[in-house]
């Protein structure tokens, strides 16, 4: 019997500083593969957003306006009466669509579990009609963000503005969005913007805004 218990060895301090070795590089690695995969999301996501934006730049070198101003007063989507700039084929995701544009970019992207929305249209600031471009979690504009897709507009905050602050620069967080009637959800009539210095991006969020083409 003593014999076998002299037999009944533990581990030896090398021999678990390996196996903790092991275990964090294994942690390591898995901690570095989710920061990958959340870089990718991240890095598509802005290029998405992107291709929408240079494809109104290019729409107003061909055309002289903005896809969504059918009546050139500068706006998207702020008339319903001679022209109505919230019609099916005067949007500005239609007439992008049949701008005869090389592959001109989706309403939609998907990546991975993630999906997003891309609208257009404006909103009031002091008075002021501005051109946005929004993107939502549901086409309704009416779901709030996980913390995990909140990645993907951090990172193209920072890089738009320098800093992922929802409630300043030209990229903003909404905690509302009213989509004009009869748009096909695609117009933006108005957006709620958190407007509070220094305001982390959070899952009361429901659309992300970003004032392309003058400041907030």
């Amino acid at each position: 019997m003593k014999q076998g218990r002299k037999n009944r060895k533990g581990f030896t301090l090398i021999e678990l500083s390996i196996v903790l070795v092991i275990i964090g590089i294994i942690i390591g690695a898995v901690l570095k593969g989710q920061d990958l995969i959340n870089s990718a999301r991240a890095k598509k996501f802005a290029s998405w957003a992107k291709q929408w934006e240079i494809s109104q730049w290019t729409y107003l070198d061909r055309k002289g306006r903005f896809a969504g101003d059918a009546n050139i007063n500068g706006i998207m989507g702020d008339q319903t009466s001679a022209i109505d700039e919230t019609s099916n084929s005067n949007t500005a995701l239609d007439e992008i669509a049949n701008a005869n544009f090389i592959n001109p970019p989706t309403t939609t992207i998907t990546l991975g579990s993630f999906r997003f929305f891309m609208k257009m249209g404006f909103n009031t600031v002091s008075g002021t009609s501005k051109n946005v471009i929004v993107i939502c979690k549901s086409d309704a504009c009416t779901t709030a963000f996980t913390a995990d897709e909140l990645v993907c507009f951090e990172s193209f905050d920072t890089a738009t503005d320098g800093t992922a602050d929802a409630g300043a620069g030209n990229v903003r967080a909404a905690t509302a969005v009213t989509l004009a009637a009869g748009s096909g959800n695609e117009v933006v009539a108005a957006t709620t913007d958190v407007t509070a210095s220094s305001t982390v991006w959070g899952t009361t969020h429901v659309a992300l805004v970003f004032y392309f083409d003058r400041p907030r």
